[in-house]
């Protein structure tokens, strides 16, 4: 079938214009999409999966376990469980849009509105000829200017929950419409540089009962300063150095409230509990420094981006005049997985028992800088830390900056105790 049949052949069963149609189709198969793949795409542009000619009728009704990111378009009655509002650029233009989550009694999916739809949670809706594409992996609900929303009298039950207030210790990557109850631990304002040329945000730490995590707000809101306790309506979720980070919009509302208590102590987690769980923000980890790995002791930094240079070349920057620093990257083992561990320069200075210009003056004596990793090495290897950081995961493999180190008060042989009783039959 030629490119002009094809088009015509859409155009009708559609009931759309058909130099657009065609347009459409030209530019899919100018980018090598097969033609049956890009005449199924339009399909579910222009709202009908079926695939048929003259279809018309909307699709049967779909469970939401059963929907793939292979649907094509559906019809589902669900249960609106969140309800967010951002605004993102798309195709150069910037376009508001509704997004969160719905249920029904097999499941929950996300969904993005790109119209409207005056939708709340709670409400029980009828949505037709919804689009489903993938997103990080899982399909998603796409409710577009093809799609009919319906609210039914009828409330479904289902067995989630409604509305978007959620601890900290609960959000995870993706999540939208969130609701927090948080204090602001630390705030600092910044100016980056963003889509529109140079942007003012605020960044820092929140934290509540159960965990700490990163914000990000793009648009300042004067009710967020250190020490401050707010609620945040309407927040979404997204991924930092393989941790949750919330990020307030211009949509969000933030209201002063009462003292939130902040938990002042990380979550204990095994190594292999912490690495599953793809990054932890506020973890604490105990196990023995098994190695002290090379890129530790004294080290070189860029003064322009802060990294680490080989004599005097920075990946970035090329040929620079590097600053003096000192770091420990160090092996940590609990006997269920191994991360690497990084302490900053006064942690290590703390465990060198000296300074950075110590520890400059002892290299010199020696005319060898690695003296000063293998005294490190000699203290820490073979005994056991607690240790309290930011762990990410990524494929570089398991990092835990470290904000407190120190020695383990566990008693090993309950820990022992502990781990038998966990695997014994």
């Amino acid at each position: 079938m030629s490119l002009d049949d094809a088009a015509e052949e859409l155009a009708s069963a559609l009931g759309v214009d058909k130099a657009e149609v065609k347009a459409d189709l030209e530019k899919l198969v100018s980018y090598s999409v097969p033609m049956d793949e890009a005449k199924q795409s339009l399909r579910r542009k222009y709202g009908d999966a079926g695939g048929g000619s003259g279809g018309g009728e909307p699709p049967s009704k779909t469970e939401i376990t059963e929907i793939t990111p292979n649907s094509g378009n559906v019809t589902v009655t669900a249960r609106v469980l969140t309800v967010g509002k951002r605004s993102i650029r798309y195709e150069g233009e910037e376009q508001v849009i509704f997004e969160g989550e719905l249920a029904d009694t097999s499941g929950a999916i996300s969904y993005t509105a790109w119209t409207d739809f005056s939708l709340s949670p709670g409400d029980t809706i009828t949505a037709g000829n919804a689009g489903v594409r993938e997103w990080d992996g899982e399909p998603e609900l796409n409710l577009g200017q093809s799609t009919t929303v319906t609210l039914e009298e009828e409330p479904l039950s289902v067995p989630y929950t409604i509305g978007g207030e959620r601890d900290l210790i609960d959000l995870k990557p993706g999540d939208r419409g969130r609701t927090l109850s948080v204090r602001v631990i630390e705030s600092e304002r910044k100016t980056i540089n963003g889509r529109d040329g140079e942007t003012e945000i605020l960044s820092g730490e929140i934290g509540d009962e159960t965990t700490r995590l990163p914000f990000t707000d793009w648009n300042p809101h004067d009710e967020i300063a250190e020490g401050e306790s707010v609620r945040l309506e309407d927040v979404y979720v997204d991924e930092f150095r393989g941790v949750p980070s919330v990020n307030l919009t211009e949509f969000t509302t933030v209201e002063s409230i009462s003292d939130v208590p902040v938990s002042d102590s990380g979550t204990e987690l095994s190594i292999r509990e912490a690495v599953a769980a793809g990054g932890v923000y506020d973890v604490v980890l105990t196990g023995n420094v098994i190695e002290v790995r090379d890129g530790s002791g004294l080290i070189q930094r860029c003064p322009e981006c802060g990294r680490v240079v080989q004599n005097g070349q920075c990946r970035s920057h090329g040929q620079v005049d590097p600053s003096d620093d000192m770091r420990v990257k160090a092996i940590l083992d609990d006997g269920t997985d191994t991360v690497t561990v990084i302490l900053n320069r006064e942690q290590t200075e703390a465990i060198y028992d000296g300074t950075l210009e110590d520890a400059l003056e002892h290299a010199r004596d020696a005319m060898d800088r690695d003296v000063v990793a293998e005294e490190i090495a000699s203290k820490l290897e073979g005994r056991e830390y607690r240790i309290r950081g930011s762990l990410s995961v990524d494929e570089y493999g398991a990092n835990l900056n470290a904000t407190e180190f120190g020695d383990s008060e566990d008693d090993p042989k309950a820990r022992a105790r502990a781990f038998l009783s966990e695997v014994s039959p």
